[in-house]
């Protein structure tokens, strides 16, 4: 039985109002309370309602997490919940939506599922970054950037005690396997399947003929050093700026098991989802 569920949505209430609606009706029927923040109350205006409890602290004491929008919200939701073992369930209302459990079109179908409890969980890892200005954690990956109008970056990377290569570039990526299929995969990279313990590094733009990917075992360290003697370099976690790398920092990251959990359809593949999220991409070109 699900007794709360938090709800967070992206940026434009007017397309997920309906599924807000359809949400409020199946809690008011299984007796759940729905718990929007202080942001979500705003956004959508709501009014106060026996299965609403508004602008709530967010809170672990919940059993599943409903996303409404894109990977965007879905990571925002990942993060928030993460090594707490609460289920995301997520509808696409973005672009592509590779990490969503149903599409807006099967929402109403979708929630039935979720508060009936039909649905798996997959456990995604993530990536533990350190450095002088902070820690964070990265559930789909984390880049770094040259700054606009800035020289090209150049950048160390090592594998624990070892150095791997030097590059200059307008950048790197770090992705673990749920975040291969984005910026790592523009840049070239492999697709990584979920399951695969690891994370992969590629670059962005590189100056080399000979720049490959390279995929990092579980268990090693990866330390990304800027050896600009001028040029700092801007980093993103999920596609947030987060800090700045100066000349001669460095930055570590390392795989982290089990930080996500991820609420799916039964019987959905990875595999499944591949086709259908870019084979759809590539029809529609």
């Amino acid at each position: 039985m699900i007794r709360a569920a938090t709800v967070f949505t992206h940026r434009r209430p007017t397309e997920t109002a309906p599924a807000i609606e359809a949400l409020a009706q199946l809690a008011q029927e299984a007796g759940t309370v729905l718990r929007f923040d202080p942001e979500e109350t705003a956004k959508h205006a709501l009014e106060p309602a026996a299965w609403f409890e508004l602008n709530a602290p967010v809170s672990k004491d919940v059993e599943i997490c409903f996303a409404l929008g894109g990977d965007g919200t879905m990571l925002h939701a990942l993060r928030t919940y993460a090594g707490s073992g609460v289920p995301v369930f997520g509808v696409n209302y973005g672009e592509i939506g590779f990490l969503a459990t149903v599409d807006r079109d099967q929402a109403q179908t979708g929630f039935q599922l979720a508060f009936a409890g039909d649905f798996e969980v997959l456990a995604l890892p993530g990536i533990s970054l350190t450095g002088v200005r902070g820690r964070w954690l990265a559930m789909n990956d984390a880049s770094m950037h040259r700054q606009p109008g800035k020289r090209v970056a150049d950048l160390e990377y090592a594998v624990g005690a070892d150095e791997v290569g030097r590059l200059r570039c307008d950048g790197l990526v770090v992705a673990t396997p749920a975040g291969s299929t984005g910026y790592n995969l523009a840049n070239g990279g492999p697709v990584m399947a979920w399951g695969v313990e690891g994370f992969v590094v590629s670059f962005i733009a590189p100056h080399s003929l000979t720049a490959r990917a390279l995929v990092v075992a579980p268990d090693d360290e990866l330390t990304i050093h800027n050896r600009s003697l001028e040029e700092p370099v801007d980093v993103t976690v999920d596609g947030r700026p987060v800090c700045t790398l100066g000349p001669d920092e460095q930055i570590a990251a390392r795989f982290v098991n089990g930080q996500g959990t991820l609420a799916q359809v039964a019987g959905t593949t990875f595999y499944q989802r591949l086709r259908e999220k870019f084979g759809r991409l590539a029809t529609a070109t």
